[in-house]
């Protein structure tokens, strides 16, 4: 769960109902999708709830999801499913595992400021990048943030889109 609406790449907006706090206060549930980074980690059944003021992780939910959570007395450690990979380390502070964002490696979902070009990309029917920096300059778009757009990589949605097959060569019969 979280209520930082950044964290999605695309959100699904659709009320359902509420989730209860361990205090009995309640949060609207006002959406759900997946947040993370295909490359990294990603979390699926998201909740986007209204007031909330850290990231949630369910740990059962994960568990079911395949991930390997394995819980010691000072850390706890999350690796990816039929992997030793740790992709998520919380520090035990106070009886409650905090995740320890300061390693680039485990939660590149959560730091979301370098993907914030590829999020609009995505958001904007995968645009190209200099056509993304052509609307900043004419400010065309309400909300577009003042950013650099810069292609470093490839989206994968895009290359699949250019492939073609290639139909197959007509073969000559003859019929007597």
């Amino acid at each position: 769960m979280t209520a930082d609406k950044s964290k999605f790449a695309n959100i699904n907006f659709k009320q359902e109902g509420h989730v209860t706090y361990g205090d009995n206060n309640k949060g609207k549930i006002l959406g759900r999708d997946t947040v993370g980074d295909k490359n990294n980690f990603l979390v699926h059944d998201v909740l986007y709830v209204e007031g909330l003021k850290h990231i949630l992780l369910s740990i059962s939910q994960l568990c079911d999801k395949g991930y390997q959570v394995t819980f010691k007395t000072n850390y706890c450690e999350i690796c990816l499913p039929n992997s030793k990979e740790v992709v998520l380390i919380g520090k035990r502070i106070n009886n409650v595992y905090l995740l320890d964002i300061s390693s680039p490696t485990s939660i590149g979902f959560l730091l979301s400021k370098d993907d914030e070009s590829w999020l609009w990309h995505r958001r904007i029917a995968h645009i190209h990048m200099h056509h993304l920096n052509k609307l900043i300059s004419k400010d065309l778009v309400i909300g577009l943030p003042k950013l650099k757009f810069e292609k470093d990589h490839l989206c994968e949605t895009c290359q699949k889109g250019k492939q073609i097959k290639h139909s197959f060569k007509l073969k000559k019969y003859c019929f007597h």
